[in-house]
Protein backbone atom coordinates (compact mmCIF):
# COMPACT_ATOMS: atom_id res chain seq x y z
CA UNK A 1 0.00 0.00 0.00
CA UNK A 2 1.37 3.43 -0.92
CA UNK A 3 2.32 5.86 1.84
CA UNK A 4 3.20 9.53 1.50
CA UNK A 5 6.88 10.33 1.96
CA UNK A 6 6.07 13.72 3.53
CA UNK A 7 3.06 15.01 5.43
CA UNK A 8 0.77 17.18 3.32
CA UNK A 9 0.38 20.51 5.09
CA UNK A 10 -3.05 21.95 5.86
CA UNK A 11 -2.48 24.90 3.53
CA UNK A 12 -1.48 22.66 0.61
CA UNK A 13 -4.46 20.38 1.23
CA UNK A 14 -6.85 23.33 1.41
CA UNK A 15 -5.43 24.89 -1.77
CA UNK A 16 -6.28 21.71 -3.62
CA UNK A 17 -9.87 21.86 -2.34
CA UNK A 18 -10.59 25.46 -3.37
CA UNK A 19 -12.09 24.47 -6.73
CA UNK A 20 -15.07 22.68 -5.16
CA UNK A 21 -17.86 25.14 -4.51
CA UNK A 22 -21.63 25.27 -4.48
CA UNK A 23 -23.25 26.59 -7.63
CA UNK A 24 -26.78 27.78 -8.10
CA UNK A 25 -28.83 25.50 -10.37
CA UNK A 26 -29.84 26.58 -13.87
CA UNK A 27 -33.60 27.06 -14.08
CA UNK A 28 -35.91 27.31 -17.07
CA UNK A 29 -39.56 28.28 -17.53
CA UNK A 30 -41.92 25.86 -19.29
CA UNK A 31 -43.79 27.43 -22.21
CA UNK A 32 -46.79 25.12 -21.70
CA UNK A 33 -47.31 25.31 -17.92
CA UNK A 34 -45.28 28.36 -16.89
CA UNK A 35 -43.56 26.32 -14.19
CA UNK A 36 -39.96 27.05 -13.22
CA UNK A 37 -37.91 23.84 -13.23
CA UNK A 38 -34.45 22.35 -13.70
CA UNK A 39 -33.89 21.53 -17.39
CA UNK A 40 -33.82 17.88 -18.55
CA UNK A 41 -35.73 16.74 -15.43
CA UNK A 42 -39.37 15.84 -14.91
CA UNK A 43 -41.31 18.35 -12.82
CA UNK A 44 -44.61 18.37 -11.00
CA UNK A 45 -47.46 20.85 -11.57
CA UNK A 46 -50.66 20.40 -9.54
CA UNK A 47 -49.86 16.74 -8.94
CA UNK A 48 -49.31 15.99 -12.63
CA UNK A 49 -45.85 15.03 -13.87
CA UNK A 50 -44.50 16.91 -16.91
CA UNK A 51 -41.35 16.48 -18.99
CA UNK A 52 -40.39 18.59 -22.01
CA UNK A 53 -43.71 20.43 -21.79
CA UNK A 54 -45.70 17.22 -22.19
CA UNK A 55 -47.92 15.50 -19.65
CA UNK A 56 -46.27 12.23 -18.65
CA UNK A 57 -48.26 11.04 -15.61
CA UNK A 58 -51.68 12.41 -14.81
CA UNK A 59 -52.83 12.38 -11.21
CA UNK A 60 -55.96 10.27 -10.76
CA UNK A 61 -58.95 12.28 -9.55
CA UNK A 62 -59.90 11.46 -5.95
CA UNK A 63 -63.42 10.06 -5.74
Amino acid sequence: MAHPKRKTSKSRRDKRRTHYKAEKPTLTVCKETGAVHVPHKAYEVDGNLFYNGKLIVERAAAV
